[in-house]
């Protein structure tokens, strides 16, 4: 591979040719599987809801962020918000699946009979032991999820499946968001809000609530922002 060499600040390795090509073969990468899911439904969505949160926190969690006393309080502001858009039937809302936000959105949708799409970084085993099962109860949020999936008939969508592998250098997570987000835009930029519930600081990796908001942010300012520190 290339290496750059440094210059007079003109260039840069990220706008570099190779760099564009990576990013120009994502995107279409990205199109093609939004093309598929646009496909799949009979008619538009009236209306998009993107969510991106915080997993329920993990025992051993050193700072608290989303502590199990807060679930309560998150779904009830989760569910004001799809009610501020009047989420129903005509509606789309797309997601991962992970134990604590993304779970308390999806059974809040599936309860309007919003059509339920789950997208999801890694097969469904790999996601469950990385992204349910760590967190506190976390057995009972993998029964809340089965029983969703069953519920909802979700097929959830696997992203090497439907994406092709992972590009060297990329994150599983961080490529996650923006499949989610392209899928979201694909209906139109002016039918997508997203949803996140996000404490406002940075996160423990790549590919958390503060990149998915940062890129939401980038395209549409239609953002229902609930911040877990104020839940009570």
């Amino acid at each position: 591979m290339a290496q750059c060499e440094p210059s007079s600040g003109q260039r840069d390795c990220e706008n570099g040719p190779e760099s564009r090509s990576a990013a120009e073969s994502e995107a279409a990468t990205f199109k093609r599987a939004s093309d598929r899911l646009l496909r799949a439904r009979s008619r538009p969505p009236r209306r998009v809801f993107l969510f991106s949160g915080h997993m329920i926190d993990a025992p051993d969690r050193p700072s608290p962020r989303f502590p199990p006393h807060r679930e309560a309080a998150a779904a009830r502001e989760i569910a004001a918000a799809l009610d501020r858009h009047q989420a129903g039937p005509d509606d789309l809302a797309l997601a991962q699946a992970a134990a604590g936000g993304d779970l308390l959105f999806l059974e809040a949708c599936h309860r309007r009979g919003v059509c339920c799409e789950v997208l999801l970084p890694f097969d469904e085993p790999e996601f469950i032991e990385r992204s349910i099962r760590p967190s506190a109860n976390g057995d009972a949020w993998l029964q809340r999820y089965r029983a969703l999936r069953a519920e909802a008939a979700i097929s959830p969508r696997v992203m090497p499946v439907e994406l092709g592998p992972l590009p060297e250098g990329a994150d599983p997570f961080e490529r996650c968001n923006l499949w989610l987000l392209h899928s979201a835009l694909a209906f139109g930029a002016d039918k997508a809000n997203f949803i996140c519930l996000w404490n406002g600081g940075g996160a423990d990796g790549p590919g958390g609530t503060a990149h998915m908001y940062q890129e939401v942010k980038q395209r549409t300012g239609q953002v229902d922002w609930i911040d877990t520190r104020t839940l009570v």
